[in-house]
């Protein structure tokens, strides 16, 4: 019904009364809405949250809260560890990851701005420890902080900048880091006297008949009010993973094979909100998608085929990197399979692949699994040849991950949507200028309106190109700008 959807905001000549009024209103309490609200109270605003759960932390609060950040000669941990990461070359790298579907003007905001966000994130009582984590995995299980975190080393990546790891984790042991950090955000948001209204669900926006954007309509104890907003409303209300339909309908090959991830409020509400208010959305067709292809790191070692029985990919690339290209497989057949020898043949930690078959040969198994066997044997034999000398001249892997794939051959079933464990969330949203206002389609701003955080299009576009850290480093550093934005309006 058009009286409550988010995407039929309420006309401000139909609001009588305001029932609370703040000079910023920020929706969503994650690392987003946090850190926004921060900025904006700092800058000299009467700031209000709306979070829609009990309590504080998003989606934020179930990560592991690495930070994706250098430049600049590198933050304190990166020098402290003997690297020294400029700001071109994370650039360059940033600018690769996300290909077509980048904006130039977000990723060099982010770079330049990256080591005062590192300063900044510390001067909230952040801890980081000035230790290099030098595994291959996907969380630091100690309280090492620096790591590399997505495919700074793979090709072609490497090819562009000098690879550098900049995944920053909390001084924590475990994956503990996005509660810690989020307990931190709050305590700051507490001390400066921010109002919070938890259990709070913001239904829609309040505009004029112009489209600017003058408050917000909320449910709080089971009473709609209105809260009018002088300088502005901050949407840091998250993706919509959680919204199924949703996700199915803008991104169905992803939808239909991974399962979401993030919070439960996750649902788009925000982005039809913005929706209605007029704005512009962008790449609501893409989807972070991972599969944890490691630990263990040996599965590094091994080669992925699909049912042609070739290679198509790099096995030693960033674990999103890998389950885009698995998902690409499906438009040339069903499977993809991993290869692997006896001396890194175990059964998968976290891949929950299935292993469906052994052999001595790799005829044998090509035969098994129902694969071409004249294709399979020779992409095996030809990788195994020059695996021998430490060379991969089809697709680059670096020389510390080939090695020849001996003894006993197995075969591990991570096709999409039958086995492996397929996960994701969406990267697409609210169109948005790198100071936080929302764009309509003609590109103008909505007056009020600014958002942060995965309910827009922000600096992470694609799965292919993703690190980890990226998206909490994104949410954060474009809400803080967001907030500082909105400060400034005037009243």
């Amino acid at each position: 019904m058009s009286h409550i959807s988010p995407t039929h905001p309420r006309r401000l000549a139909d609001v009588s009364s305001f029932d609370l009024e703040t000079d910023v209103a920020v929706v969503g309490f994650g690392g987003a809405g946090g850190c926004a609200a921060i900025e904006a109270k700092d800058a000299g605003a009467d700031v209000t949250i709306f979070e829609v759960a009990s309590a504080s932390g998003g989606s934020t609060a179930l990560s592991s809260a690495e930070i994706y950040m250098g430049g600049g000669g590198g933050t304190r941990v990166q020098k402290a560890c003997g690297y020294d990461d400029s700001t071109e070359a994370l650039f360059e790298y940033l600018k690769l990851c996300m290909g077509d579907v980048g904006d130039e003007e977000k990723i060099r905001c982010y770079a330049e701005g990256s080591p005062e966000h590192f300063e900044w994130i510390v001067g909230l009582g952040v801890p980081y420890k000035d230790t290099e984590y030098e595994s291959k995995a996907i969380v630091a299980m100690t309280d090492d902080c620096l790591l590399y975190t997505g495919n700074e080393k793979a090709w072609p990546f490497r090819s562009v900048a000098e690879p550098c790891p900049r995944g920053h984790n909390l001084e924590i042991e475990g994956d503990n880091g996005g509660p810690l950090f989020m307990e931190i955000v709050t305590r700051n948001v507490v001390e400066r006297g921010i109002r919070i209204e938890y259990d709070a669900r913001v239904l829609r926006l309040i505009a004029d008949e112009d489209g600017a954007i003058h408050g917000l309509v909320v449910r709080i104890d089971g009473v709609e009010q209105n809260v009018r907003a002088r300088r502005g409303v901050i949407l840091c209300t998250g993706g919509f993973a959680m919204n199924q339909s949703m996700w199915e309908h803008y991104s169905p090959e992803v939808a239909r094979r991974a399962q979401p991830i993030g919070n439960p409020f996750d649902d788009g509400g925000g982005i039809r909100m913005g929706q209605g208010a007029g704005a512009s959305t962008l790449h609501m067709n893409q989807s972070f998608v991972t599969i944890p292809f490691y630990p263990p790191a040996s599965h590094t070692f091994g080669i992925l085929v699909n049912s042609q029985g070739q290679r198509f990919i790099n096995e030693d690339v960033y674990h999103a990197r890998i389950a885009s290209s698995n998902l690409k497989q499906l438009h040339a057949g069903k499977k993809v399979f991993l290869i692997i020898g006896e001396k890194h043949w175990k059964q998968p930690n976290m891949l929950n692949g299935e292993i469906v078959s052994a052999a001595e040969t790799i005829e044998e198994l090509a035969v098994d699994i129902g694969l071409p066997v004249d294709n399979l044997a020779h992409t095996f034999h030809h990788y195994n040849e020059h695996a021998a000398k430490g060379e991969d001249p089809l697709f680059h892997k670096q020389a510390e991950w080939m090695e020849p794939i001996e003894g006993t051959i197995a075969a591990v079933d991570i096709s999409p949507g039958e086995h492996g464990l397929y996960v994701g969330f969406t990267l697409g949203g609210l169109e948005t200028k790198p100071t936080g206002e929302v764009l309509t389609m003609d590109g103008d701003v909505i007056p009020g309106l600014y958002a942060a955080g995965r309910a827009t299009c922000g600096m992470p576009r694609t799965a292919e190109g993703y690190a980890s850290g990226m998206s909490v480093g994104d949410v954060t550093f474009f809400g803080r700008k967001a907030g500082r934005r909105a400060a400034a309006e005037k009243g």
